[in-house]
């Protein structure tokens, strides 16, 4: 009851970041089911491409121990028997290698399908709360270990029966093996084998097909987050204090470079003698009324005062509306319509100014 509680909790979407926490923790999206399934599979095709590899391999020891003459003059020493041991395992290995190379090539190929590559040791790092006794029992009688235990017995359960039924269908045959040679009864064994094992593995690989996605829905549900998670960990995201003013700091001195280089596209810097500073632009091609270039306060003012005045452009004293565009206008829009009138005479006494001089 109290799990379901604190599953209802959880109500939010795993963020990116939630999500890459828990691959790296080593918990991933994975069917051991799945996995069994298709190495069993494999292996069971691999065997049945290899039989007649290893049929050929058996003959040939066969053979050459009925043609080895030292048998009938062997003492059976210790040298002997070391020798024939080696023999024999090296024939063991030559049949069984080609098989564990492909059943460790398909376990490794099947996950990483399912879960991609992934290297990470905090999987392996000692995790002192799994100690705990109390934390032990909720495993134990959780949800998830009692499907566990069911999917356990049905798939014993069935197991058997696809083995009964196989078996079954061959049991008035067993008996007449001993009268066959042992070429033949070893064909006959194999061939049962083989059989029950591919009807095994293509059972096992539709229990491994239901359970990746009972693994997937459970995966999905675990990593729900609560609304307290999600804003916790937004704040983590957004950094501490330090962080957000030096960034906010950064950003002062982008927009600073910014608006010095459009100082000099400016018509007029309307200024307040010591405090404001406000570059205008008027393009009619463009826009109905001028637009604001840069502006600034204090320091940010006399910059713009400095950088106007080494590119020549036009600086006009004036307090009131050099504190009136400060206050309504930001970078980039265009000056309000109850500023129309009085940046329209600045306009008119800066463009005389420029035909006077040019005049001149």
């Amino acid at each position: 009851m109290i799990l379901f509680m604190a599953m209802d909790d959880k109500t939010e979407k795993p963020t990116p970041k939630k999500r890459r926490d828990t691959r790296e923790k080593g918990e991933v999206l994975k069917s051991q089911e799945l996995s069994s399934a298709v190495v069993l599979l494999s292996l069971v095709t691999i065997i049945k491409t290899f039989s007649s590899y290893i049929g050929l391999k058996v003959s040939s020891v066969f053979l050459e121990l009925r043609m080895d003459t030292n048998l009938e003059s062997a003492n059976f020493d210790k040298d002997f028997v070391h020798n024939y041991l080696i023999k024999g395992l090296v024939f063991i290995l030559l049949c069984i290698f080609p098989i564990l190379v492909a059943a460790v090539l398909t376990g490794l190929l099947v996950n990483y399908m399912q879960i991609g590559f992934l290297l990470t040791t905090k999987a392996l790092r000692p995790r002192f709360d799994r100690l705990n006794p109390i934390n032990g029992l909720k495993r134990v009688f959780s949800m998830r270990a009692l499907v566990e235990l069911l999917k356990s017995i049905i798939k014993i359960t069935i197991l058997g029966l696809v083995l009964y039924s196989t078996i079954s269908k061959k049991v008035d045959e067993i008996p007449t093996l001993v009268t066959y040679d042992l070429g033949t009864s070893l064909d006959f064994i194999v061939d049962l084998a083989l059989e029950v094992g591919m009807r095994c593995g293509l059972f096992l690989l539709v229990i491994g097909v239901l359970d990746y996605f009972y693994q997937w829905w459970m995966f999905e549900r675990n990593l729900m987050m609560t609304k307290q998670e999600v804003k916790e960990e937004f704040k983590q995201l957004e950094g501490n204090p330090q962080t957000k003013s030096r960034i906010r700091e950064k950003q002062r001195e982008i927009g600073m470079r910014r608006m010095m280089h459009a100082v000099p596209e400016a018509d007029v810097v309307v200024v307040n003698p010591t405090h404001y500073a406000v570059a205008l632009k008027y393009d009619p091609e463009k826009h109905q009324s001028p637009i604001v270039l840069a502006k600034g306060k204090g320091y940010v003012a006399l910059r713009i005062r400095e950088v106007a005045k080494e590119n020549n452009v036009e600086i006009v004293e004036n307090k009131e509306v050099a504190r009136a565009l400060y206050d309504t206008t930001e970078i980039g829009q265009q000056i309000p319509e109850s500023l129309y009138r009085a940046v329209a005479e600045i306009l008119a006494y800066v463009y005389r100014m420029k035909n006077y001089r040019g005049g001149y």
